[in-house]
């Protein structure tokens, strides 16, 4: 009697490396144009230097105020997906080091302007529980000059670092165009030395992450072109 034939394992499924889908680069569009109107809205209620007077904050600023407080966290949202579709690109040839800074960089400049968003809240909340108007006042300067602390000198220069990391790495990966790499480097410098405590010059990061995601859109779209016609 002969053995019966032993059984054939089944040929394990063969995985395919998961891709970021091309219209997630449309995140950075969407936190520059969210976290951008959020300043706007923010910069224009607040005035333009530390005073001790809380007249600003009446009921119209309060509700300007509200509205771009509560953009910021689709913003945030927003921005994780773009660190995403910006790690995504690298591939294999993703360095640990810079990677490392960039991501630690990014998440931490996510938590400040959480936290700037935070006292800002707690601001227009406190504001109309306090009776005394010297109280009302130094509660709300003491506020602000928290925010413009948190948010123009530690989360400007942690995007500062995150743009050094992103441009050292696109220099050595080809990633991205050289050009856009050292305009990089550039923003990254003002980010880090800018002196000021006005709110528009966070705008610059905005900005950049605008120019980043156009230039992804624009080669997914080229790569897309470029296929369908090798497939024609």
């Amino acid at each position: 009697m002969s053995d019966a034939a032993a059984p054939v394992p089944a040929a394990a499924p063969v995985r395919r490396p998961l891709n970021s889908p091309r219209a997630a680069a449309l995140a950075g569009v969407l936190f520059a144009l969210l976290f951008t109107t959020s300043l706007v809205l923010l910069r224009s209620t607040l005035p333009d230097r530390l005073t001790d007077d809380s007249s600003w904050l009446d009921a119209g600023a309060a509700a300007r105020l509200n509205i771009g407080l509560a953009l910021v966290p689709f913003a945030g949202i927003a921005f994780l997906w773009f660190m995403g579709v910006i790690r995504d690109r690298f591939k294999e040839t993703e360095d640990q080091l810079f990677s490392s800074v960039f991501i630690g960089s990014g998440l931490l400049f996510l938590a400040m302007v959480f936290m700037t968003a935070a006292l800002a809240g707690g601001i227009v909340t406190t504001i109309p529980l306090i009776s005394d108007d010297g109280s009302r006042t130094e509660v709300a300067t003491f506020g602000r000059a928290v925010m413009l602390q948190v948010s123009n000198v530690y989360a400007l220069r942690m995007a500062g670092v995150l743009l050094i990391s992103l441009g050292t790495m696109w220099l050595r990966t080809g990633v991205m165009p050289r050009w856009f790499a050292v305009i990089t480097y550039l923003v990254a410098l003002v980010l880090l030395f800018v002196t000021t405590l006005s709110l528009w010059a966070t705008l610059i990061f905005p900005v950049w992450v605008l120019a980043a995601s156009i230039l992804i859109l624009v080669s997914n779209y080229r790569r897309g072109a470029a296929r369908a016609t090798m497939g024609s």
